[in-house]
């Protein structure tokens, strides 16, 4: 079983990180390392991390004095990881107990180099909905629009090297999937069953939502895209972000 690096930041988490981490100790697939950067909480989320460090030495707790946002804390376990596969999981949402054991042999076995799994949207005051994904993504594709959630996103470092996110506050995990596409990968969805949950009541979610003036930088100052490109891509992604916000998610795309 090829060990994996599950990389988690956290910041003012004690609401949720206790679901999270449970999500990951009750998994079938064994071989993890769980890599947690806390981004300066000043709740009582390192304590409650440290308790369940106490419980299980997978667990690896890195704590970060000052605020410096999720691409920070994120680069930070990825860069004292030994894994093969690097996941990730926010301190907010949580895994199905089969996720990484059907992700990881589904990559095993095809050879391959990026995948990501449907997932469901989750709160305490709306019914559960599912992100229908596309089966698989190029580069073109997803500069149009993030079609890959972060928490069910894995790669394999024997094949695209340890990669990191640019740091961005906020469009870092497609930045980072955009540089492992842009070397001619393709992302490949692993079958069609929802294998994570997302949290959409959240702070953490809320914030997530107001990302469309990094779109923008991403596409300029991260990935150098040519002006008239970038306001093309742009054009279309917010025409996409309309849509998606004025029927809900209803079409079920990501």
């Amino acid at each position: 079983m090829h060990l994996v690096s599950i990389i988690m930041p956290s910041y003012n988490s004690e609401d949720f990180i206790a679901e999270s981490i449970d999500s990951v100790l009750n998994q079938t697939y064994c071989n993890w390392e769980l890599l947690i950067t806390d981004d300066g909480s000043n709740d009582s989320t390192v304590n409650i991390i440290k308790s369940y460090q106490l419980r299980d030495k997978r667990i690896k707790l890195f704590i970060s004095e000052t605020n410096g946002g999720a691409a920070e804390a994120r680069n930070n376990s990825i860069e004292n990881s030994n894994g093969r596969f690097i996941a990730f999981l926010d301190s907010d949402d949580l895994w199905e107990r089969s996720k990484l054991e059907l992700q990881v042999s589904f990559m095993v076995k095809n050879n391959i180099a990026f995948s990501y799994t449907n997932f469901v949207g989750f709160s305490d005051s709306a019914k559960d909905k599912l992100f229908s994904c596309p089966d698989q993504v190029s580069y073109s594709e997803l500069l149009c629009g993030n079609s890959i959630g972060c928490l069910t996103a894995v790669y394999d470092k024997e094949i695209v090297g340890k990669r990191l996110m640019p740091l961005i506050r906020k469009r870092q995990d497609m930045g980072l999937w955009l540089s492992i596409l842009k070397d001619g990968f393709i992302a490949h969805r692993v079958g069609s069953q929802p294998l994570a949950r997302y949290r959409m009541d959240s702070g953490m979610t809320k914030n997530k939502m107001k990302v469309i003036k990094y779109q923008w930088r991403l596409y300029r100052e991260i990935l150098k895209l040519p002006y008239f490109m970038s306001c093309k891509l742009f054009f279309k992604y917010a025409i996409h972000s309309i849509l998606k916000h004025k029927f809900n998610g209803k079409h079920g795309d990501c």
